[in-house]
């Protein structure tokens, strides 16, 4: 007996799609190619990440592309998926495998499902299972090594880029930022309450990088690394640095009025912006890897936000990042820095 379009698909190819998107059009076409009246499809799987629950991709049938959307940690198993497929037509879902928190793949129809139709998702959601699961796996590991690494990182990690030594020089504009007088606020709260403190600012400069293409690579105690990768131009890759330090800024001084009306103390933080060459990749111990950058860049925009404290400031660029950008700067001369051989030239926000 000939196995349907749908079911042969699964069986000798679906192990092989590279991910749940094309998996969720190529299921969805052949259905169709076995006559059912598919509105459009969804699929959903669990994502083990610190505020993302799940994942589910929309397949319209009409329009073919598939997009994402994603579920946070208060929804349902396939809210997102539901509420979408049910503005399409009747919803016939089916969970993969045993488990209750499994994948999900639901369909609309152009009508309601037959009893027959109904029984042959079924089974398809039976023979999906092995490729599924595969995806989800992949798809796991995709989520956590994205929450540990970033985006960019984990990319180069799953591709493979694993051997100690291994990685690329890459041009970046790259942000160093912490808070002031961390230590002496730490000695003063209770041990819960500073890592609640500390969630709130990385929120505010993390978000804020992220916001503008950037990507977090380090978070020291209280500091962080970020770098903006050169994707165009340096111009606007520095550009895009100097715009998350505005968005940084305009977001802890909300936070600052809502601690001091709270009786809570603001929290002073520096950042500096520079622009060079680093190198991106593994370094570490023979089994024990950190996918991190290092390289005179790195050197430099950690002793210039050094500087902010004793300069006065809360920001300061360099040379290198004021020659990139259109913004008004003002200059506060060459100054030496520890470790590196020649001066830099620092500048700051009229203002700050």
């Amino acid at each position: 007996m000939e196995l349907p379009t749908s079911l042969a698909w699964l069986v000798d190819e679906a192990g092989t799609s590279p991910d749940p998107e094309r998996f969720l059009a190529e299921i969805g076409d052949r259905l169709m190619s076995d006559g059912l009246p598919l509105a459009g499809g969804a699929l959903t799987l669990a994502a083990p990440h610190p505020i993302i629950a799940r994942r589910t991709w929309l397949w319209r049938a009409e329009t073919g592309p598939v997009i994402e959307a994603l579920s946070f940690v208060d929804t349902l198993p396939n809210q997102a998926g539901q509420e979408w497929l049910s503005g399409l037509g009747p919803v016939q879902e089916n969970t993969v495998g045993p488990a209750p928190d499994g994948p999900v793949l639901a369909w609309a129809g152009t009508r309601a499902f037959t009893p027959d139709e109904i029984d042959e998702l079924r089974l398809v959601a039976r023979f999906a299972a092995p490729s599924l699961a595969a995806l989800a796996a992949r798809a796991g590991l995709a989520a956590l090594l994205e929450a540990y690494l970033g985006k960019r990182s984990a990319s180069r990690v799953q591709a493979g880029a694993l051997s100690r030594g291994s990685g690329e020089t890459i041009s970046t504009a790259l942000l160093c930022a912490d808070l002031r007088d961390f230590t002496a606020l730490s000695e003063a709260t209770e041990p819960a309450v500073m890592i609640a403190t500390l969630d709130t600012w990385f929120d505010r400069i993390a978000g804020a990088v992220h916001a503008f293409g950037g990507e977090v690579l380090k978070f020291m105690g209280d500091g962080v690394l970020a770098i903006f990768p050169v994707t165009s131009t340096p111009g606007n890759a520095c550009e895009a640095a100097l715009r998350a330090v505005g968005s940084a800024r305009a977001g802890m001084a909300h936070l600052d009025a809502i601690r001091q009306g709270q009786g809570l103390p603001s929290l002073p933080f520096g950042v500096a912006l520079h622009f060079g060459e680093i190198l991106w990749g593994n370094i570490g111990a023979a089994d024990r890897l950190d996918f991190t950058a290092i390289g005179p860049a790195v050197n430099l925009v950690s002793r210039l936000e050094g500087l902010c404290k004793p300069l006065g400031h809360s920001v300061l660029l360099s040379g290198a990042v004021a020659e990139q950008v259109s913004a008004s700067l003002d200059f506060l001369g060459n100054h030496a820095l520890r470790g590196i051989a020649e001066p830099c030239a620092v500048f700051t926000l009229p203002g700050d």
